[in-house]
C-alpha cells in the first residue's frame, strides 16, 4: 500500500481489493474491501509479520535507551564524587603549602642566622 492510512487523502488500490474515501473527520478513513480479491489474508499477515517486527525493534530500542539512561546516571554520581575529592583535596594542598611557606620563610630565617654565625666566627678566628 504506497499511501498512508493516516492522511485524509483517499487510498486507493484496486490491485490489493481495497479502496478508501475519505471520512467526515481526517482521523478515519473508510475501507471497502472487494471481496475478489483473495489474497488480503496474505497481505494482512505479512503486514502483521512486519509491526511484530517492529514491536520488536522499539523494545530493543526501550531496553537500550534505559540502559544507557542508567549508565548516564552512574557516570554522573562517579563525577560528583570525583569533583567532591578534587575539591577536598584542593583544600589539603592549599593548607599543606600554607604551612610549608611559612616553614620556608623559618628555614630561611634559620639558615641565615646560621650562615652568619659561621661567617662571624670564621672571621674572629681569622684574625688571631
Amino acid at each position: 500500500m504506497a499511501n498512508s492510512l493516516y492522511g485524509s487523502g483517499a487510498l486507493r488500490s484496486s490491485r490489493e481489493g481495497l479502496t478508501s474515501r475519505p471520512a467526515a473527520s481526517s482521523d478515519e478513513i473508510q475501507l471497502r474491501i472487494d471481496p475478489m480479491h483473495a489474497d488480503l489474508d496474505e497481505e494482512i499477515s505479512g503486514l502483521h509479520k512486519k509491526i511484530r517486527l517492529l514491536k520488536g525493534v522499539a523494545q530493543e530500542i526501550e531496553t537500550e535507551a534505559r540502559f544507557q539512561n542508567d549508565f548516564i546516571s552512574q557516570l554522573q554520581m562517579t563525577l560528583i564524587k570525583a569533583q567532591a575529592a578534587v575539591k577536598n583535596n584542593m583544600r589539603r594542598m592549599n593548607k599543606s603549602i600554607i604551612q610549608q611557606g611559612s616553614n620556608h620563610v623559618v628555614h630561611v630565617i634559620l639558615f641565615a642566622l646560621f650562615c652568619f654565625f659561621v661567617v662571624y666566627l670564621l672571621s674572629k678566628f681569622s684574625r688571631r
